[in-house]
């Protein structure tokens, strides 16, 4: 008779109070979830389930998914839809400049799944989506939050040549941990788009954030925190990993607000150009703050 295998792992304590976002809800919410359902558009928000979704959308900012909502990628802690890439939607530049028109953005996030079925990586259509905001909104910051393009040095050139304000790339977590956590993805390549993206347009201000709480040390996060400020990244983001569904990785810990304070302290006598860090922070939390506030600390330009 095979061996019966019993998880007798502890259980993790209930999510603590300073984890606890509203429930979404609000008229806002609602004219934007209408609006984004009606140009067929996807958002990390609702893909990814972040928890913040309520308080962005009610403050109408949220965060675009381009390239489609499947993944070529099946990382561990993320609760995008895994599987074949959908087809390429060239007309989805012109749908997200549109949301960003109705919705009065002065300030837009764009990012993707990752398409490595793709020989840029979906770089053509970052830049694309760039420049439709930029026809159809004067004025309006774009940030992108992009994939690691496979490495591919000339996609990052692609992006940063349509000329976003904030170039941001997750490291996500520290590299012991990159098998479980990052699959298909490199810690030195990860640093490398940051650095190529630094060295291709100095004066734009790059970013990169992590999730805490999957089994990291405080000696790992401070030397990826290190690493990064050495790549020359003005703006870090940290926060606490939520686990999706009982499918994706498992919390190790939660960090209490008083360690994401010390983390914040340490990261800006480090030389960042501003840290956002908290345990419901997510990559694209107020982003247009963290924009403003931080220039690029290149010694470049």
């Amino acid at each position: 008779m095979p061996a019966v295998l019993i998880d007798i792992a502890p259980a993790l304590p209930k999510r603590p109070e300073w984890l606890r976002a509203p429930a979404p809800a609000g008229e806002n919410y609602q004219d934007i979830k209408q609006l984004v359902a009606r140009l067929r558009l996807h958002t990390v928000c609702e893909s990814a389930a972040c928890p913040n979704v309520g308080e962005c959308w009610n403050h109408r900012t949220a965060t675009f998914m381009i390239l489609g909502n499947v993944c070529t990628r099946r990382c561990g802690f993320c609760a995008v839809e895994k599987g074949a890439p959908l087809p390429v939607d060239y007309d989805e530049p012109r749908r997200v400049a549109e949301a960003v028109a109705a919705m009065g953005l002065k300030f837009a996030v764009i990012t993707s799944v990752n398409r490595d079925d793709r020989e840029d990586g979906g770089a053509e259509l970052f830049a694309l989506v760039i420049g439709a905001i930029r026809r159809r909104v004067e004025g309006c910051g774009v940030e992108v939050l992009v994939p690691d393009f496979q490495g591919s040095r000339a996609a990052v050139e692609t992006v940063l040549e349509a000329a976003p304000d904030v170039f941001n790339h997750n490291t996500e977590t520290v590299p012991r941990l990159y098998r479980q956590v990052r699959l298909g993805a490199r810690y030195e390549r990860s640093l490398d788009v940051l650095a190529t993206a630094k060295r291709t347009a100095p004066a734009v201000p790059t970013k990169s954030g992590l999730m805490l709480g999957l089994g990291e040390t405080g000696a790992e996060v401070l030397q990826v925190m290190r690493d990064l400020r050495a790549h020359e990244v003005d703006i870090l983001t940290l926060g606490q990993y939520l686990r999706p569904s009982p499918k994706h990785l498992p919390i190790v810990r939660y960090l209490p607000p008083e360690e994401f304070a010390d983390l914040r302290a340490a990261a800006r006598e480090m030389g960042f150009g501003h840290v956002e860090a908290g345990p419901l922070v997510r990559s694209s939390y107020h982003a247009s703050g963290l924009a403003h506030g931080a220039k690029s600390t290149s010694s470049h330009g």
